[in-house]
């Protein structure tokens, strides 16, 4: 495929350079992997990426200074679905989905598809799912006859499954542990029903009521709850807590000898905003900063578990977020002064660099030089190439399509050249974007899906999108916010990112051939 793979050749040649001397790896030796996922968490977020930050985040920040920040990271999509999926497969989203999972939605996943999970099990690895998943059940399995979707009670607009729609005792297939996980614990999403843990794959308490958090508040914003049935007394304020606590167990249960993969998939600091009261003023940006405060917080006992357990030395950790951060950035700006995007454009479901450019960060001692910060392009959809270096595993050419190998970059071997030439950005079917070296072109007339106040244009020297318009294209590395449009001023870089993004899109792999 024309230019797509100009360091193809070179690439892999570093990789198989690193493996031949690691040969073939004794499970005892394989390093353990944790990937910490937060949800919505904007790239202005992280105090140690953001100067105008009015929060805190020690913990993130410390792991920061002990491994690697990349302040050039990327998630597949603008919005939640999508972007895990890219992470678990190392492939682009767009070419299976575009939008999210819905209430009782089904399994994303092919059968026996290609996951980091079901990888890392190949290798003799233990596997485990913490925390948010929003990937898919089969729900219709548990469905009872004569289930439908009725008027919500109290809200005739809208409409839900009640909680003896469906058989509670069954196992409910098709997520985590058929997807290469040993063991599963959460709530499936936090604000999707069921309201209930889910252990593996039964519900660890049976649904008996249709939500109702009348008696209840956020601490900022709305609940954003869907609805559905709901286990009595189910607390929302509980959920983060809980999985903390899960976590910290799951490895407190590990030996040394035995590799394993931890995916802790955090529901903060997405909405609703919820902070346990002994995080509240934490910060200097409202409930919001403080959620992010005891995100951070989450995350700092997982690792402290790792130390606790002499783990930590042999676990390469890896913190990312699944996208930008919701609407509620707008009138946290003006009301604490903090944008959680910091100097980008754009927010969730935006494909502006605010929707996907996000918190990046990984530590693996010995192996990563502490302090490092790295401008490099990479993507979350290169995670999966990248351990599968680490790990030894042989990928097929069905195997993580898009998937780039960044493991030298990681080792600090000298390059001659980036290891991504480009990336697509797509969060709805009718916008992409394509990235080559510091050039960005939208296909659009406007990155944006969420509404902007008008004021924000006004206070921050942003010219409004020009519904008429051709497209969009900037040069990010002399112009990060997204300021000034050389779509016209460029025609000739405009057709050349116009032709490798159909390549692109019409291709089936865009990473190196293993």
């Amino acid at each position: 495929m024309r230019r797509i793979n100009k360091l193809a050749q070179l690439i892999p040649l570093c990789g198989l350079l690193f493996l031949l001397s690691c040969a073939e790896k004794p499970a005892d030796s394989l390093p353990n992997i944790l990937i910490i996922y937060a949800d919505d968490m904007g790239y202005g977020d992280l105090a140690c990426q953001n100067p105008e930050a009015k929060l805190t985040t020690p913990n993130l920040d410390q792991l920061a200074a002990e491994g690697i920040r990349f302040t050039d990271g990327h998630s597949s999509s603008g919005i939640c679905t999508p972007s895990r999926f890219a992470l678990l497969t190392g492939q682009y989203h767009w070419r299976r989905m575009h939008g999210i999972v819905g209430p009782f939605g089904g399994s994303v996943f092919k059968e026996e598809e290609f996951t980091l999970a079901r990888m890392l099990k190949q290798k003799g690895y233990t596997t485990a799912c913490i925390g948010k998943w929003h990937l898919g059940w089969d729900w219709d399995s548990l469905k009872v006859e004569g289930a439908e979707l009725l008027p919500v009670p109290g809200d005739s607009t809208r409409r839900g499954y009640g909680p003896k729609d469906f058989d509670w005792q069954q196992a409910c297939t098709g997520g985590p542990l058929d997807q290469g996980f040993d063991y599963y614990f959460g709530d499936g999403t936090i604000n999707f029903p069921p309201y209930a843990f889910i252990e593996n794959d039964r519900l660890t308490e049976m649904p008996t009521e249709y939500l109702d958090l009348a008696q209840r508040n956020t601490k900022e914003g709305n609940w954003e709850f869907r609805p559905g049935p709901m286990v009595k007394d189910w607390d929302p304020y509980q959920v983060l807590p809980t999985l903390e606590q899960k976590a910290v167990t799951y490895i407190q249960q590990q030996k040394q000898g035995q590799p394993f993969f931890l995916y802790f998939a955090l529901p903060s600091p997405h909405a609703p905003i919820i902070p346990n009261e002994e995080f509240l003023g934490k910060t200097e940006a409202g409930a919001y900063g403080d959620f992010v405060y005891q995100t951070d917080y989450v995350a700092g006992q997982v690792l402290k578990a790792l130390e606790e357990q002499s783990l930590a030395e042999n676990t390469l950790v890896i913190f990312t977020s699944d996208n930008g951060p919701e609407h509620y950035a707008y009138p946290r700006l003006r009301n604490y002064g903090h944008f959680s995007t910091g100097p980008l454009r754009g927010l969730k479901r935006d494909i502006y660099e605010g929707g996907h450019r996000v918190p990046f960060v990984m530590r693996w001692p010995g192996k990563i030089e502490a302090g490092r910060v790295s401008e490099d392009l990479i993507h979350q959809v290169d995670i999966a190439a990248t351990i599968a270096a680490i790990v030894d595993f042989p990928l097929t050419t069905q195997h993580a399509v898009d998937s780039y190998n960044f493991l030298p970059l990681l080792l600090g071997e000298e390059l001659v050249g980036p290891i991504r030439e480009g990336a697509v950005h797509n969060t709805f079917k009718d916008g992409f974007v394509i990235r080559e070296g510091d050039w960005v072109l939208i296909e659009r007339f406007s990155g944006y899906h969420t509404r902007v106040p008008d004021w924000y244009f006004e206070e921050n020297g942003y010219v409004k999108d020009d519904p008429e318009g051709p497209g969009l294209l900037f040069n990010v590395k002399t112009d990060l916010g997204q300021f000034q449009n050389q779509y016209e001023a460029a025609p000739e870089k405009v057709q050349e990112l116009k032709v490798l993004l159909q390549e692109y899109k019409q291709s089936e792999r865009t990473a190196p051939l293993p």
